[in-house]
C-alpha cells in the first residue's frame, strides 16, 4: 500500500531512489471515480519500473479542467483510494492544470500516460518537460468505454430522478 506525500517529501524520496539506482515511474490523473481503466493503467505503469509515483489533480485543478460539477470525490479521498492500490508506492496531490511542475520536480525515468494521449489522442503537455531532462514518455494501452464520464452518464440514465 502506498503513501500520500507532499511534493517536497516526494522530491526527497525521489533523490533517495535515484541514489539507490531505482527506476522511477510517474503517472497522473483525476481518479474521480476509480474504475478498472484507472487500475489497469496504474498496474501497467508500475510494471515499467521499480517505484510508482501517482500525481492526483487537486479539487481546484479538477474543476478547472472538468467543470464545476467535478470532482465528485474530494482530493484527499481520491489520493487515499489510489494509494491503497497494491501497485502504487506514492501519491502526490498537485494544484496545477498539468503535471508539468511535478514532472520537473521528480524527473521520473519514465512518465506514463493512458492511450487517450499521444500520437493517436490528446496532446501530452508534460512531454516537453520529460524530454528536457532526458526522460522517457510511455503511452499505455487505452481501455475504451471505461471512464468517469461514462460512469456518470450510466448513473444518470439509470437513476436520473433519484435512487
Amino acid at each position: 500500500m502506498g503513501r500520500v506525500v507532499s511534493p517536497e517529501e516526494a522530491q526527497r524520496i525521489r533523490e533517495e531512489l535515484r541514489s539507490a539506482g531505482k527506476t522511477v515511474v510517474l503517472t497522473n490523473g483525476h481518479f474521480d471515480l476509480l474504475h478498472v481503466g484507472h487500475v489497469r493503467c496504474l498496474q501497467q505503469a508500475k510494471e515499467l519500473g521499480d517505484v510508482l509515483f501517482v500525481g492526483v489533480n487537486s479539487d481546484a485543478s479538477t474543476r478547472l479542467l472538468k467543470g464545476g460539477k467535478r470532482p465528485i470525490i474530494p482530493e484527499d479521498e481520491r489520493a487515499r483510494l489510489v494509494a491503497a492500490l497494491e501497485c502504487v508506492d506514492y501519491v502526490v496531490i498537485f494544484e496545477e492544470r498539468t503535471a508539468r511542475r511535478l514532472v520537473e520536480l521528480l524527473k521520473p525515468d519514465i512518465y506514463a500516460k493512458g492511450g487517450d494521449y499521444g500520437p493517436a489522442g490528446k496532446e501530452l503537455p508534460e512531454a516537453e518537460a520529460v524530454a528536457a531532462y532526458g526522460g522517457e514518455v510511455r503511452i499505455l494501452p487505452y481501455l475504451p468505454g471505461r471512464s468517469t464520464t461514462d460512469i456518470i452518464r450510466t448513473i444518470l440514465e439509470r437513476y436520473g430522478g433519484g435512487a
